[in-house]
């Protein structure tokens, strides 16, 4: 674990802001409690009509977790954690590879406090969304259409029509952020494409499993069942593509196609798998990538979280360095009363935490999806000398960040 340290206390000299935030996932939320704490007025726009609940487990890791304890929420979060009873690997033909207990695999202790957790998405958005409801204006349904600096403020102008300014814009708006395209240009400019394309749906448990995931591999394909409790599964096919499939990842019935047509030999429960895909209707389709910028904010217009740096899932990372960014931007942004100088600090206070976690992504690539028949063969022959599956194989090391003391404006 490496760790960058921060531990100065905050200056309580920033004047009070009118922000407007983009994006009511996990970042924006994040932020907007700790801007409120510092007594700014906030805004949140999202284009879904409503927050998105449920979804695939996340990781809340290493210094996010001190983040989480500070707001108050750990105490829900540790209720909603997911407690994963067996890690099953398997062969193409279905048959075992290796079995691993859940506890072991997390690195967990008889009678131990939890150190890290993990969560649904949509539990965490929720939990957010509950600590800043009363006290921030969301405005669902809604997105930035333009943003003109040219005045003291920003001024925006919403795709619904109504206008407004604000002296400072945040995005955290996904790894596909509108914002950066708007403010700094089209996404391959900074996305790096990482090898894989994923396709992440529910589907019915008719397969009897309970808190338990089974993962499937032949080289450069996997396919995985995630039993977190209950009536249903999260179902993930993953596969191996040099280049990122741009039309499938922007049109849904290209996406089905694509997957169907990679796993259409495939044997287990995948060909089931694949059925429901096709009827899937809260299916997510994507690359697994990072985006990598040399800076994060332009004038009075700043991004955080996915949107500047999203370190793909192959990390374990996006959710903690969302959290911990939005925790850093707050804290630059009371810190200093010239805007300028808060976003300089706030890219020299995480820009080392970013980069040492995007260098995780090989840990977690190589482990999970081998990409030829030697790399699966050793991964299988390492899982099957094992009794407990190390940390690593699971999830990757993290780096670690001294936050600095946050303490309101007067």
């Amino acid at each position: 674990m490496t760790s960058v340290d921060l531990s100065m206390n905050t200056r309580t000299a920033a004047a009070r802001r009118t922000v407007l935030i983009s994006g009511a996932s996990i970042a924006g939320p994040a932020l907007a409690y700790w801007l409120r704490r510092s007594g700014h007025t906030v805004t949140v726009v999202e284009k879904a009509g409503a927050l998105r609940g449920g979804g695939y487990p996340i990781d809340i890791r290493g210094t996010a977790t001190e983040v989480v304890r500070r707001m108050g929420i750990w105490p829900r979060l540790r209720d909603a954690h997911i407690d994963l009873r067996r890690f099953t690997f398997l062969d193409a033909d279905g048959s075992t590879v290796a079995s691993v207990d859940g506890r072991a695999a997390a690195g967990a202790t008889a009678g131990a406090e939890r150190q890290d957790l993990e969560v649904r998405r949509g539990d965490l958005a929720e939990v957010l969304h509950a600590l800043v409801r009363d006290d921030v204006e969301f405005l669902f349904r809604d997105s930035i259409d333009t943003l003109d600096q040219s005045g003291h403020g920003v001024d925006v102008t919403f795709r619904s029509g109504r206008q407004r300014t604000f002296d400072l814009v945040v995005g955290a708006d996904g790894m596909h952020s509108a914002t950066r395209n708007s403010l700094f240009g089209p996404e391959e400019r900074f996305h790096r494409h990482l090898g894989q394309c994923f396709a992440v749906f529910t589907m019915p448990n008719a397969f009897g499993l309970s808190r338990e995931l089974m993962m499937w591999n032949t080289p450069g394909r996997a396919a995985a069942l995630y039993a977190t409790g209950g009536d249903e599964l999260h179902a993930f096919l993953t596969f191996h593509r040099p280049r990122p499939p741009l039309a499938a990842r922007r049109d849904p019935d290209a996406g089905r196609a694509l997957v169907a047509a990679v796993f259409a030999d495939a044997g287990w429960e995948v060909p089931a798998m694949v059925e429901a895909l096709r009827g899937a209707d809260d299916l997510f389709f994507d690359t697994a990538g990072q985006i990598r910028m040399p800076h994060w904010s332009s004038g009075r217009v700043v991004l955080v979280g996915d949107a500047a740096y999203a370190p793909s899932f192959l990390t374990g990372q996006g959710s903690s360095l969302a959290l911990v960014g939005a925790y850093v931007l707050a804290h630059s942004l009371a810190a200093h009363r010239d805007p300028a100088a808060a976003l300089t600090a706030y890219e020299h206070g995480v820009r080392e935490f970013v980069t040492l976690n995007q260098a995780l992504v090989g840990n977690g690539g190589a482990t999970l999806f081998p990409t030829t028949a030697e790399a699966l063969e050793r991964r299988n022959t390492m899982l099957r000398g094992l009794d407990a599956m190390p940390s690593a194989t699971a999830r990757p090391a993290h780096s670690a960040l001294t936050l600095p003391e946050f303490a309101p404006a007067p």
